[in-house]
């Protein structure tokens, strides 16, 4: 006889965590099995929403290559071994490395796997800290280093994020960012289609991206700027403001002379050749701006990966301050935090992200104590880095230069990969721990402040671990507790204890706005939100007024403006930007089958004899993968479209670690010049 339970559960696939119904099968073994799984319509946040992601929950469970036992290389090969032998071997290595050459020889990599665990990403935390903070790499330098340096630059903390007030916002520039598909991203917007409709019609949406993308087609206007030079446009905006308006300041500034001067002689004909687009797109979205009399810019990935990065999300945040739509209705909200409460004491005003880097790379800092994920493969090969703690990350397609980097870390004596599905990272590793995966654990939404609401959510695990799966703070403290490292006392013994996984959560939460007894027992606690905030008002007006023309952001500008100013009127070659797709995220969910494909302009591809269909050869200096054309008009000329996460068409064989931004050490992962040929059948 089968039974079969319906349960409640939230999506742990992206930031977003919209509220699903998983109905599991139960046969008299006791075996269990995942047969269905829809949005939950009682949901308060997401309200009956969900993609295709998030319904991928049980593919994600059940897959053919699900790793349910603890793997170690042994003669080459990865075997299933015991816990115990797994966990003493991992554990001897690390103390002869921390021996022979010090903590600092130890990587550790904070990977996605694990940042949606919270107690697991807690205990990789003290982990690290335990060790003394050797070099740490996350997910911040391969796509978010700009967003955390203009918030510490111009706003004096990195807490500060500013979201959209899509409720009420009449005048949105969306730039290099598709919430249609990433809706996640930044302000977690449930259903994206209504409330992107709902501000056409009360005003106008405009989408700044080479490609028409799923949002675009949803906006008022769409603007097709060559890669990353849509910082043009926002300069020549923030020019024309300071000049002739709309300014209205709802906080004090400082500055502005400073960027006045900075910005002087920044013509229309300039930034519209720059950005490659007519320029009466872009007296058009001045124009518009001057009907509304103020702007909100919200950036994206397609942004915060290019060259220019640092420069497009400075600008924006200076055009939503001038307008006044920052921590104003119709604008941008900050959110207050709902573990850590942001609004209960004096932020410390933190304006220099800069700290040490890696060795190898002495002309790039560190920000925030990250390393540049570009410098590992230097450091291992320079015997700086001789173990890798890799806590659920797919380095081999999330790093930049596979062809570099792969070879480093198969050469390690000691890398330790924590994953739940076989991939090419598990296939470089010496050993492979299998933790719990989202319907095998009690959760709670541990990234609290990229919600799109003051609240906190929880989930009790829906079924039992497969094999010998294990909670991933057990993991941790395990390897910490037999290579000598101290565990804190709250962490109990064993994950096999009733109530030891919500042990765990509760500890996350001692000063947090609701116990975790009461999140636990409503599954979700939504509470109303001060806005605008007075925190954020006070924070600025204390440490003077937002710095609109930090020094290290205006020295930027000035050599990009001028390397760009040098280079007008001469051809530019074909390069690649990267995308998100509505069926993949990032390196998982690939059995969902979203193509690897490349899209083209009918020009482009008829200039390079490729066809629709085709099977296309792209390379660069550093590599070669093979995609299928998608000839489209969708795409700028001069511009080639590529999803990243792709196994069998890796985009980061094409990257390089040679080409860094000099302040946060990200390498470029769009933008990037290619060349493309058809293959012969």
């Amino acid at each position: 006889m089968i039974e079969t339970l319906s349960k409640k559960t939230y999506c742990r696939i992206c930031t977003n965590q919209c509220g699903m119904v998983v109905d599991v099968a139960r046969d008299e073994t006791g075996s269990e099995q995942i047969v269905k799984i829809r949005a939950d319509r009682e949901h308060p946040l997401s309200k009956g929403y969900s993609c295709p992601k998030g319904r991928a929950i049980g593919g994600i469970h059940h897959h053919p290559d699900a790793i349910t036992r603890p793997m170690m290389r042994k003669n080459g090969e990865l075997v299933p071994v015991s816990w115990d032998e797994a966990l003493d071997d991992i554990a001897a290595k690390l103390r002869g490395v921390i021996d022979a050459h010090g903590p600092n020889a130890i990587g550790v990599y904070f990977g996605s796997g694990l940042g949606m665990d919270a107690s697991g990403y807690r205990l990789v935390d003290t982990f690290y800290k335990a060790l003394g903070a050797p070099p740490k790499f996350s997910p911040l330098t391969i796509d978010g280093t700009a967003k955390l340096l203009v918030a510490m630059q111009v706003g004096g903390f990195p807490g500060l994020n500013p979201k959209t007030d899509d409720e009420n916002c009449d005048m949105l520039v969306y730039v290099g960012v598709n919430p249609m598909v990433s809706h996640g991203h930044n302000t977690g917007m449930y259903n994206p289609a209504g409330p992107i409709r709902a501000m056409a019609r009360r005003g106008e949406v405009w989408t700044i991206d080479p490609l028409l993308t799923e949002t675009a087609k949803f906006s008022t206007r769409h603007v097709q700027p060559y890669p990353g030079k849509d910082y043009a446009i926002l300069a020549w905006l923030v020019r024309e403001i300071i000049d002739n308006g709309p300014m209205d300041l709802a906080q004090p500034v400082q500055g502005l002379d400073d960027l006045r001067a900075a910005l002087a002689g920044f013509d229309l004909a300039t930034a519209a050749e720059i950005a490659g687009v007519p320029q009466q797109d872009l007296t058009d979205l001045l124009a518009a701006i001057r009907r509304k009399g103020h702007v909100t810019v919200e950036t994206g990935t397609g942004v915060t990966m290019s060259k220019s990065a640092n420069i497009t999300v400075w600008l924006g945040w200076v055009l939503n301050i001038l307008t006044g739509r920052m921590n104003r209705r119709g604008g941008t909200w900050f959110h207050p935090g709902f573990i850590t409460q942001f609004d209960s004491f004096e932020l410390p005003v933190m304006d220099n992200p800069f700290t040490p880097g890696a060795p190898t790379m002495p002309e790039v800092s560190g920000i925030i104590g990250d390393w540049p994920c570009a410098a590992l493969p230097g450091e291992i090969e320079a015997g700086n880095i001789r173990a890798m703690m890799n806590f659920g990350g797919a380095l081999a397609r999330s790093f930049p230069d596979t062809n570099v980097l792969a070879p480093r870390l198969a050469g390690l004596d000691l890398h330790v990969t924590f994953e739940i599905i076989a991939n090419d990272t598990t296939a470089l590793s010496t050993h492979v721990l299998p933790t719990k995966d989202q319907v095998e654990r009690a959760d709670i939404g541990f990234w609290d402040t990229l919600s799109g609401s003051l609240s906190m959510i929880h989930t009790p695990a829906l079924v039992e671990p497969q094999g010998e799966r294990r909670s991933a703070w057990w993991v941790i403290s395990q390897i910490m507790k037999r290579c000598g490292l101290p565990v804190p006392d709250y962490v109990p013994e064993s994950d096999l204890q009733q109530g030891a996984d919500e042990a765990m959560l509760a500890a996350l939460m001692p000063g947090a706005r609701a116990s975790f007894e009461e999140v636990a027992a409503t599954g979700a606690v939504v509470l109303p939100m001060e806005f605008p905030g007075k925190w954020v008002d006070a924070h600025i007006e204390r440490m003077g007024g937002w710095k609109l023309a930090p020094e290290a952001l205006v020295g930027f500008w000035q050599e990009l403006r001028a390397e760009d100013e040098a280079q007008l009127g001469k051809p530019r070659p074909l390069c690649f930007i990267s995308r998100r797709q509505r069926r993949k995220l990032n390196a998982s969910l690939t059995f969902l089958g979203s193509p690897a494909d490349i899209i083209l302009h009918p020009a482009d591809a008829e200039a390079n004899g490729i066809a629709d269909g085709d099977k296309v050869r792209v390379s660069t200096t550093r590599g070669e993968i093979f995609l299928t054309a998608n000839v489209s008009d969708t795409i700028r000329r001069g511009v080639a479209s590529i999803p990243h996460g792709h196994e069998v068409a890796n985009v980061n064989l094409l990257t390089s670690i040679e080409n860094v931004d000099r302040l946060t050490g990200m390498v470029l992962y769009t933008g990037i010049p290619i060349e493309v040929a058809p293959v012969a059948a």
